[in-house]
């Protein structure tokens, strides 16, 4: 009997340089992260993320990573750059989503159970809180997603082309990988990423 379940989305975050996009690109993401937040170690400014963005291929979705940014801020990085998508890695509110020009994916660092209801309706991101923004690989329970709507819903933190088939049968929308499909901080595995997307597409039969 054929699966019914929405094959998920997958991004692949911590995009630092053409090649490691056009691996990606290759392998099946549906989207690339670009991190815009100066303190991580997968950071690229405005200006290289424009020129790996001229080269890239139709049809692939591009996320800027942002902490503790304006709206107007995030959207001249967005509009410079190329993003096509603002994902706002930090607590904000209703009010802030709705000053973006750009179209926002708010991030839930989730410490509780309850957390992960938060912005409920919305498509969002669903991460492990950790003291730092993005990349820290901490896992989240996944008991707290049953019985839970996730078709709005990716998942980030921690995953690995191990551990991503224990995603499949909740539903999300899409599951987002950094640090999971890297062998050093912002070089991406093509081994990796490769099995990473295979499998988080429902192909446990990765070789």
């Amino acid at each position: 009997m054929a699966d019914s379940r929405p094959i998920p989305r997958v991004k692949i975050c911590g995009i630092t340089s053409l090649e490691d996009a056009m691996v990606a690109i290759g392998a099946g993401a549906d989207a690339l992260g670009f991190v815009f937040y100066e303190k991580s170690p997968r950071y690229v400014s405005v200006e290289e993320a424009k020129a790996i963005v001229a080269q890239l291929p139709p049809f692939v979705e591009r996320v800027g990573l942002f902490v503790d940014k304006t709206p107007m801020e995030v959207d001249l990085a967005c509009a410079e750059s190329g993003m096509s998508l603002a994902q706002i890695h930090f607590e904000v509110d209703e009010s802030y989503l709705h000053a973006l020009h750009t179209k926002a994916l708010p991030v839930v660092r989730a410490k509780a159970p309850e957390d992960v209801m938060n912005f409920a309706g919305r498509y969002r991101l669903v991460d492990a809180y950790c003291e730092s923004y993005g990349g820290a690989g901490k896992r989240l329970n996944l008991e707290w997603f049953k019985g839970v709507d996730c078709s709005k819903i990716i998942l980030a933190g921690g995953l690995t082309p191990e551990n991503v088939t224990e995603t499949l049968s909740y539903g999300f929308y899409g599951v987002d990988v950094s640090s999971g499909v890297e062998f050093a901080k912002g070089k991406k595995d093509r081994t990796k990423v490769e099995t990473f997307i295979r499998r988080a597409k429902g192909d446990a039969c990765a070789h």
